[in-house]
């Protein structure tokens, strides 16, 4: 984390970032993030060994800018390794902010 705060799902657990912290997900571990509640974030993402996920970071803005569905993510997940999983964890931690 490079500043202020992130909520991190990993497996079944939400944890929260906070600058300077550092996070390593084993492969094949559920995980999932967003800023914090009410806070926006600035993070280091880093994937080793390595895979062209550039496409996908540019499509999700896409979205956001309203220039691409949602449904184009779900067809991309084999390309860029990107497998959605529902978490009732997660879930709930949203509810509760």
């Amino acid at each position: 984390m490079t500043s202020w705060s992130l909520e991190v799902l990993v497996n079944d657990k939400v944890l929260t970032l906070e600058k300077n912290d550092f996070l390593a997900v084993p492969p094949r571990m559920p995980h999932a993030f967003a800023p914090a509640t009410g806070h926006s974030a600035d993070a280091v993402v880093v994937f080793t060994p390595g895979m062209g996920r550039f496409g996908y970071y540019r499509l999700l803005d896409r979205v956001a800018r309203g220039e691409a569905s949602v449904e184009e993510i779900k067809e991309s997940s084999e390309r860029f390794d990107n497998h959605y999983v529902d978490s009732p964890v997660r879930r709930a931690a949203g509810a509760a902010a």
